[in-house]
């Protein structure tokens, strides 16, 4: 078995021209900035500090300084892996005793080759560029850039404002209000539309982009050339990630093996792990930044207009090839198929249509990404670990013409959005679907079902809690809350313009077995939950058990100074158990999202602030469906899947509490933070029955 998966394994760190594909093109270098450089994770701490102070000018320095060293850091490790791999070639590994020993000689040259090339480019040792995956999540998120545009703002320089908040909102679509706050900006500054710039664009979507418009201009021989250097730019954008997908990363939530028991299963547990992020480069390529949704057919979809466009301009053997490398990744669609037959028809009688292959650029790429695809299964099955290959291929509808086989064709006035399709269906729950239950309490108060609330397994109530409980709950928070808490210390995870506090129920009971907290209170905090726990299982008739699995009060802070124009919300539009993809109208249901996770419910524990509405909307994250107001004892139940995307508007003055609840119906996913708060208040319950026995006259026990 170890050699069967080892020797491919080996063939896969050859240098990837054995592989085919087109040979890199000209690429735009950034110029060194003199002394080592930076590390970007430093910088942009510096920035964003000295943004909270007030000191915009320094904040904005220090700020794109981070963006250009983040930048010349991927350059560097880039450029090094490719020098490395010309001048250290490896070789297959021959037959017979020792016969791998000049492959590793060559793999080590190779990796002494790196270290020292990033050292010498550096300025220093790599290690100082080592940082948290909480600074890589912000930087993949696009969030300096946020900080960027409320700076140039604070400093009145309104073009780069905008630059900043478009390349923000083009990895975050689900800040509904941004694009009104980009036209605002817009305006202010009398920038044209067409001048919007997303500074991390990928190059290969600007000349896609370029390519549709010229295509739906009818101007083809243009828009081949731009779909032709969007090809060369997303290859070697794809060479790029595979490289760096080599270089220093972090996989502890991919431990493949679970064990180091040799140097075999050493080599072949860390490479696997390259290898699953280099197969998935194709997905970080064809998809927003920051999102996990199946390819929406991008790549092939540079095929599909080829195909026609090369057809409109006389050139029917390019059109052919084009038709087939699309088919490559849809073989079933019946228009392509049609377009082949009738472009076959269209060749000289002296070209045999047979002799016509698929692009070669997309056969190599093709061909590669099902080696690793079997090479991965292969592994899995026989090193023993999990892997689930998904579906790279996925097609949404392509082209938007109306007839897709040329000799009919007529694309004057047609609309050519590659990515785009048409409203899809919620995603269907895999239960029966009951509402109306009892409510279990006196004094309950209902307010409206899923049906006055515009949507699907939605309640809300009044009066859960008293008004007395609400104080007492809010007292305690100020006693057991941390900034960041839940959300890796992170002070404003979800906007600037808001301080996170939370605390969880265990941390509540802990702090109130040692006094620091009414033990009395903090036990209020855990009944609550447990009344609303029981009132969510009633309402919504469910046949098996609720579970907790997560339970966290939470308070979010308007920060004074930061509310003027502001425009984003205290939390972004999202589902609670999947990955919304508002372009798609999808919500995917897939790590990293909490997928077993089954209802949600918030508790609001006060009034007096201004904004922090909850919001649910439509699946593209900007119709607003409901609206509520938090006040006192209410709460908000509902099903945590893609049918219910909710978030908060911007909290603008006070401080806005609740206690939020996520359930699962499986027991595997219970809170583990829970069952030890059940533990410790099992343990009060007892020392509490013990003082009540001591008191207990001995007669009365007759």
């Amino acid at each position: 078995m170890r050699e069967r998966i080892w020797a491919p394994l080996l063939l896969l760190l050859l240098p990837p021209p054995l592989w085919g594909g087109p040979p890199d093109g000209p690429r735009q270098q950034l110029e060194p900035e003199p002394g080592p450089l930076q590390p970007f994770d430093l910088l942009y701490a510096s920035g964003v500090a000295a943004y909270y102070s007030g000191d915009y000018e320094q904040a904005v320095r220090d700020l794109e300084a981070a963006l250009r060293s983040h930048r010349r850091l991927r350059e560097i490790r880039t450029r090094c892996a490719r020098h490395c791999a010309a001048r250290r070639p490896l070789a297959p590994p021959g037959a017979g005793p020792g016969a791998e020993l000049p492959f590793f000689r060559a793999l080590l040259e190779r990796a002494r080759c790196y270290r020292s090339c990033e050292t010498q480019r550096l300025g220093g040792p790599s290690s100082r560029h080592r940082v948290s995956e909480d600074v890589r999540s912000d930087f993949q998120r696009r969030v300096p850039y946020n900080y960027l545009q409320r700076a140039y703002i604070k400093l009145n320089e309104m073009e780069k404002a905008v630059e900043a908040a478009h390349t923000f909102f083009m990895a975050n679509p689900e800040h509904m209000e941004m694009q009104q706050n980009i036209e605002n900006y817009r305006m202010m500054a009398g920038v044209e539309a067409f001048q919007l710039v997303d500074r991390e664009a990928k190059p290969h979507m600007e000349s896609y982009n370029a390519g549709v418009k010229h295509y739906e201009a009818d101007d083809f021989e243009v828009a081949i050339k731009y779909f032709e250097q969007a090809l060369r730019e997303y290859f070697n954008e794809d060479m790029e990630c595979r490289t760096l997908c080599e270089g220093p990363q972090r996989f502890e939530e991919y431990e493949y093996l679970g064990y180091k028991g040799g140097l075999y299963e050493a080599i072949a547990d860390h490479y696997m792990q390259v290898l699953v992020c280099q197969h998935e480069c194709v997905r970080e390529l064809a998809t927003r930044p920051g999102r996990l949704s199946p390819i929406e057919n991008f790549l092939p979809l540079h095929y599909d207009y080829l195909q026609f466009a090369y057809y409109r301009v006389g050139e029917y053997v390019k059109a052919l090839e084009c038709a087939k490398a699309y088919l490559l990744c849809h073989p079933d669609d019946e228009d392509v198929l049609d377009n082949v037959d009738y472009y076959e028809s269209l060749l000289d009688d002296s070209i045999d249509p047979a002799s016509i292959e698929a692009r070669e650029d997309l056969t190599m790429f093709v061909k590669r990404h099902k080696l690793e695809s079997e090479l991965i299964k292969s592994a899995a099955e026989g090193l023993g670990f999990s892997y689930t290959e998904p579906n790279y291929w996925i097609r949404y509808g392509g082209r938007h013409d109306e007839n897709r086989v040329p000799s009919g064709v007529n694309v004057e006035g047609t609309e050519v959005h590659g990515l785009s399709m048409g409203k899809k269906l919620l995603p269907k729950i895999d239960r029966d679907l009951r509402e109306g239950g009892p409510l279990l309490y006196e004094n309950i108060t209902f307010v409206y079902n899923s049906e006055q609330l515009n949507g699907t397994q939605r309640v809300l109530l009044d009066n859960v809690l008293s008004e007395e409980q609400c104080r007492e709950l809010h007292s305690v928070a100020s006693g057991i809350m941390l900034v960041g808490d839940g959300y890796r210390g992170k002070t404003s995870p979800h906007t600037p313009n808001e301080k996170f506090e939370g605390a969880t129920v265990l941390k509540a009971l802990k702090f109130g077995y040692e006094g620091r907290v009414p033990l009395k209170s903090a036990r209020l905090f855990y009944d609550i939950s447990e009344k609303a726990r029981k009132i969510v299982e009633s309402y919504f008739m469910l046949n098996s058990t609720l579970y907790f699995s997560y339970t966290h009060m939470v308070c979010r802070t308007a920060l004074s100074g930061q509310q003027d124009r502001r425009n984003d919300l205290s939390h972004p539009i999202h589902a609670d158990n999947c990955l919304l993809d508002p372009e798609a109208n999808e919500c995917w249901k897939e790590p990293p999202a909490y997928t077993f996770r089954d209802y949600s419910a918030l508790l609001y524990m006060n009034d007096d602030f201004e904004g922090g509405e909850f919001i649910f909307t439509e699946m593209d994250a900007k119709t607003v469906t409901a609206s509520i107001k938090p006040k006192c004892g209410r709460m908000i139940s509902f099903s945590s899947g893609g049918e219910n995307p909710h978030g908060v508007k911007a909290v603008t003055k006070g401080q806005r509490c609740a206690v939020a609840l996520w359930f699962t119906l499986d027991p595997l996913y219970r809170e583990l933070e829970r069952i030890q708060a059940d533990e410790v208040i099992a343990i009060l319950d007892q020392e509490q029955q013990g003082k009540h026995e001591m008191n207990i006259n001995p007669k009365d026990e007759l």
